[in-house]
């Protein structure tokens, strides 16, 4: 395999005058505040990880909505940190099944989304409707039927709203394509596939419906993947993290193209947590440079053309604040 073409490399300070924008942070997830598995492991170190995602350049950042409680969690952080955190509302594929579950019944479910989404939209906090979609990878989470019966239910419901899609697809194109495509008619500014770990001709299929393609860690951790992520187009890119998920580790494929990316500020244990340092394991906003490093030298541009894209890219669809 031919090498990655050599890029300069950076130091801190340059490293800051490149913007980004991270369109995936589960920001509400109890692990950044120092909490796994319902116990305190470390102090809340919250409003540092804010202060290194902006310390590298990632001023803009959205709060993924995974459910209506997540979605009220996302769009409280967006509140407390005007300008720089947005939120997005939605139910995920995998949680589904909370439709059918939810105490006065489905309808009432979709309400609340709608009330909620409408508030939040209306005050700026709130700037795309999702996560929603189709992963038939966890059907042991949600089944099909129920899978596929909310997220067109939810997809009216975003036309109803007129906001951008944040979507999830998980071995599920055809039918995620299917239901999507009569949808983005009526959408004008469409929305964009998060977390894109498909095929090629998937990417391609997306990019024909009009839709964006969100890459972070997971989208780069095979030679294929690798091929994707060079032929996605520069007007349809979009970078994120997903954490605390999807990190970038040394046995990916990615690893080759980031060599010359920023250095990263150290990582420990949870264990062994100090204020400054971020938790091995857990992803977070200040990696970002590094997807958009492996995104540059996979196409063989400059980083600044991955950053001014994607940027400009999230800006349109989603607004952040920004004319």
């Amino acid at each position: 395999m031919a090498s990655a073409p050599a890029v300069d490399k950076p130091t801190r300070a340059t490293a800051k005058l490149l913007q980004y924008v991270d369109i995936g942070i589960n920001l509400s997830d109890p692990v950044f505040r120092g909490q796994y598995h319902g116990k305190q492991a470390h102090e809340d170190d919250f409003l540092d990880i804010l202060q290194r995602a902006q310390d590298v350049g990632c001023t803009k950042m959205m709060v993924t909505g995974s459910d209506l409680k997540e979605s009220e969690r996302a769009i409280e952080i967006a509140k407390q940190h005007p300008g720089l955190c947005y939120a997005t509302v939605g139910v995920h594929p995998c949680s589904a099944k909370q439709f059918d579950d939810y105490k006065d019944g489905p309808d009432a479910l979709l309400s609340a989304l709608s009330s909620l989404a409408k508030s939040a939209q209306a005050s700026g906090h709130a700037v795309a409707f999702g996560e929603i979609g189709l992963d038939y990878d966890r059907l042991f989470l949600t089944p099909k039927d129920q899978q596929l019966k909310y997220f067109e239910k939810q997809l009216d419901l975003a036309v109803e709203l007129q906001l951008p899609l944040f979507l999830h697809s998980r071995a599920a194109s055809e039918d995620f394509e299917r239901l999507l495509a009569p949808v983005l008619e009526r959408l004008p500014k469409k929305g964009l596939v998060h977390s894109f770990t498909g095929t090629m001709e998937e990417m391609r299929r997306m990019v024909d419906l009009g839709l964006d393609v969100g890459v972070n860690g997971c989208s780069m951790k095979t030679e294929e993947n690798i091929a994707v992520v060079k032929e996605i187009p520069l007007e349809r890119l979009q970078i994120e993290t997903d954490g605390p998920w999807c990190e970038m580790r040394p046995s990916h494929a990615s690893a080759q193209y980031t060599k010359n990316a920023p250095p990263l500020v150290k990582a420990v244990k949870k264990e062994k947590w100090a204020k400054g340092c971020m938790v091995k394991g857990r992803n977070e906003p200040a990696t970002l440079p590094h997807v958009a490093y492996a995104i540059a030298n996979i196409k063989g541009i400059p980083v600044e053309d991955v950053c001014e894209y994607s940027w400009r890219n999230s800006i349109k669809m989603f607004g952040l604040g920004e004319s």
